[in-house]
Formats: structure tokens, sequence, C-alpha cells
């Protein structure tokens, strides 16, 4: 790393210098407060201790960044969002932190393709909302979307809400505009559905979380916007009847649009925060959220849910009955891990396990829990229909942050453990990053860890992408 390499401040002011000589004014920031707030992610485990941070406009910006960069083996972190849970936008080396935060263009919708052209730093909600009118939507959706970028989401390969529905951002990037160590800038893929003309590097890229190079803009493929979703809210007795719930949502005669759970604690947590209603007058030990793709039959809709209570399979439910409705409803979702943090400190994980296995993987992480941290509040909630859960515990408020961290890295060791039995993955959505690179063995295998090594040398030779993200430097 650059601090192991032996950095002095001498080195460090002489490529200052050649950046503020190479760059127009205004893109190199040394302010303590972009320092902090540039140099960090929503993890908030790490210190943030960058050297500096760079707010390019263009491209070409970019590319003398990392030309630059290249040169004088400066260690860069790319930053979108910043809205990732794995330490994977983390500056704490006196890196530099390279923001796409200004290249926020979008260009026209092709209504005839479903495409469209923008740049990485371009928020989510806004592609949204600029695709709206044209009848189309880029189906990537989460919670973080009025922040997140879309550099962020390619270069994490985000998950979210939809994927029951679309699956993940990698199945909706057409192509990429790269530049890599050196400088070089990649134009790869453009607007083609088709294009088998050797190895996709588009791949490499989406899911590298910035340790090959930096996405500057990408070509986005579009869906049919939706017509308006039927969004239901149930109360479940445990996660048993999450995954029954779900089995009968799945034979249903509608088209799921998204399927997400989360417990009485996630619930709890979140009207401390807000200024929420419950919408039952009883509490549940669980909730399932369903959205149901508009042009779904209502008559068979409405014959669904009574089936539902005359069988047993729900306690309670709420069907909203305009879009206010369905806001509040989702809100009650979208707002839990906003809420967490807010009203405590949460260790966060985000696995994925078959959707077979969830409950016998569940049943022994408990056993886990109960053996080895009685007592520890456990809050969870996930995107059920693709068996992404996510495990939230609860700093107990007699206990340090430092051994807080130190117990739930142990308890990493054990969950993981469990994870790698029931043949999962140690990340679903949030990548590796700092937090996870301990682990990655878990769910990688030695030979794949090996081949991901060798594809970062021949990209990036002097290590300067992103250094110590994924697996240490």
């Amino acid at each position: 790393m650059w601090r192991r390499a032996g950095a002095t401040s001498v080195a460090v002011a002489h490529w200052l210098s050649q950046l503020e000589s190479a760059l127009p004014a205004g893109v190199l920031s040394t302010d303590p407060a972009d320092l902090a707030e540039y140099g960090r992610d929503w993890t908030r485990v790490f210190t943030p201790n960058p050297t500096a941070i760079a707010l390019p406009r263009t491209t070409a910006e970019v590319s003398t960044l990392l030309a630059i960069a290249q040169e004088l083996a400066i260690p860069v972190v790319p930053s979108g969002g910043r809205t990732g849970l794995a330490g994977g936008a983390v500056a704490r080396e006196r890196e530099l932190v390279i923001s796409l935060s200004r290249m926020r263009a979008m260009g026209p919708v092709d209504a005839l393709g479903g495409t469209v052209r923008v740049e990485a730093g371009a928020v989510t909600l806004a592609v949204h909302q600029h695709c709206e009118p044209h009848g189309l939507v880029w189906p990537v959706d989460f919670a973080s979307k009025g922040s997140s970028q879309v550099g962020g989401n390619i270069a994490t390969n985000a998950g979210g809400v939809r994927v029951i529905r679309y699956g993940l951002t990698r199945n909706w990037v057409l192509g990429l505009e790269v530049v890599v160590p050196g400088g070089a800038v990649l134009e790869i893929g453009g607007a083609l559905e088709k294009n088998n003309t050797g190895i996709d590097l588009r791949q490499l890229f989406i899911g590298s979380e910035g340790t090959l190079g930096i996405i500057t803009g990408a070509t986005l493929k579009l869906a049919k916007l939706p017509q308006a979703p039927r969004v239901m809210l149930f109360a479940v007795a445990d996660l048993a009847g999450v995954l029954a719930l779900f089995r009968e949502a799945r034979s249903a005669p509608f088209s799921l649009g998204a399927y997400e759970f989360f417990t009485r604690q996630c619930m709890a947590r979140l009207l401390s925060h807000r200024a929420l209603r419950d919408p039952f007058s009883t509490p549940a030990s669980h909730y399932v959220l369903v959205e149901v793709e508009g042009g779904a039959d209502e008559t068979a809709l409405l014959e669904w849910v009574e089936s539902v209570f005359e069988r047993g399979l729900a306690q309670d439910g709420v069907m909203a009955q305009h879009a206010r409705e369905a806001a509040s409803l989702w809100e009650l979702r979208e707002g839990i891990s906003e809420s967490l943090s807010a009203t405590g400190l949460p260790h966060k994980n985000d696995i994925a396990l078959p959707v077979a296995g969830l409950e016998a993987f569940c049943a022994e992480m408990e056993e886990v829990f109960a053996a080895r941290y009685p007592g520890w509040e456990i809050a969870l909630f996930g995107h059920i229909g693709d068996g992404n859960l996510h495990v939230n515990v609860m700093k107990p408020e007699t206990m340090t942050r430092e051994e807080f961290f130190t117990r739930t890295h142990e308890l990493d060791t054990h969950m993981f453990a469990l994870v790698q039995r029931h043949r999962g993955s140690i990340s679903a959505e949030h990548g590796i990053g700092l937090l996870k690179r301990d682990f990655l063995g878990f769910t990688r295998a030695p030979a794949e860890i090996a081949m991901m090594r060798a594809i970062k040398a021949a990209i990036d030779p002097k290590a300067i992408m992103n250094p110590g993200k994924i697996w240490e430097a």
C-alpha cells in the first residue's frame, strides 16, 4: 500500500504539484471538509485519510489524472455516491480520491433502441426520471437511488429490490467508457445488443470495485416502464411463513416486481427514527412487502389475497389503494438501513444463499448467535426472492465500539463458514471492499483468486487502482 511504500511529504508535494499543473483550476482539492466527505463511504468504520480529492469534469481530465498516477505510482480511490457498505470507496492510506460527482450529463433517450448514454456521476434516480417521459426505465433500483451514482452501481454490480424481476446491474449495461491506469480510454460495446467478438471486456469492469480502472460513462439498456403496480404488506409469524408466502406468490396469476421482508426489530428501529405509522394494530415477528406488476387481473389478485388469509399464510395485511399509499409501504422497507444507523451502530452483513436453503441457514445462524452472542439484537431484512439476506448486528449499549468490531470480526468467521457450508456468498450486492477481504476465500476458490490477481496485474501493473480492496495489496 502507499504508506508501506514509504511515501514522504516531499513525494506527496511533488505529485500534488504535478497534478495541479496538468489540470484546470478547481479540479483538485485539499480542503479538510472535502477530504472528510469524499474519503469515506456509508460503512463509517474506517477513518478517512486521503491526500487530495480530484473532481474532474471530463473523461479527458480523468485520463490525465490516471496518466500521472501511473507515472508517479499514486494510489487512487474512485468515488461515486459512496453508498456502499463494504468500505470499497474508503481512502484511508493517503490516496488520491477521484470523484465522478461533476460528471452527471445524460444524453437523449433512444426510445426505439431502448438505450441512453450517461456519464458515470449521474444519480440513479435522475436516470429514472430522465427516461420516464419516454415510457422507459433503467430497472436498477434500491433505497439509495437518490444518492447512488451509475458508475458506482456498475463498479459494484449493484443489486437492489427488483433483482427478482430484472436481475443485477450487469444485465442492463450495453456499453462502457473506462479509463485505465496510464490514461488510455476504452470504449467497450457501445449500444449494441449483440457483439460476439471475443472476450466481453465489459464484464471485467462490472463488479470490479474500481480495482481495474475508472468508469466514466455507460450506455444503459432500458426496459418498458411498468404500469402502476399493486403493493401489499403482510404480517407473518416467522421466516418459514415468509418463505411459504413466497412459494405461493411465485405460482400466483401475476408477475412479481419485488418480494421483500423485514423483522420486527427493523420495524421498531424505523418507527423510533421516522414519523411513520405502523399499518398494523398488533406487532408481528416478520413482514413481507409484495409488489405486483401493473396490468394484473384485479379479480384474480383479490382472490389470491383472500386465499392467503384463508390458508393461514399471513396474520394480517394491507393493500395500497393509490400511489401515495404504495410509497408509504415502500418507505417502511427502504427506510430500514438508514434507521438502523441512526438509532445505533450496526455491523452489516450482506449474504446470499440458495433460496431453498434460507430457512435451514437461518436456523443454524440463530444457533450460532444463541451459543456465542446471547442477548445481541439482530435485525434481518432482505430481498428474499433472490436469496439475499441482510444481517444487521446492533452494538450492545454497554460495549465499546472497539470491542464490538473485534467481536463482530470473530462473528463473521463463524457466519461465513456457515455460508460456505450452505454454498452461499459472503457478499450478495455490496462487494468485498475492505470489510470482507479477509474472508474472500469463504466464497471464491484459490484458483479463482489467483486468476483475479493475474487480471489485476495485467491491467494495473503498479497496483494503483483502489489498493487494498477485495484482497490485500
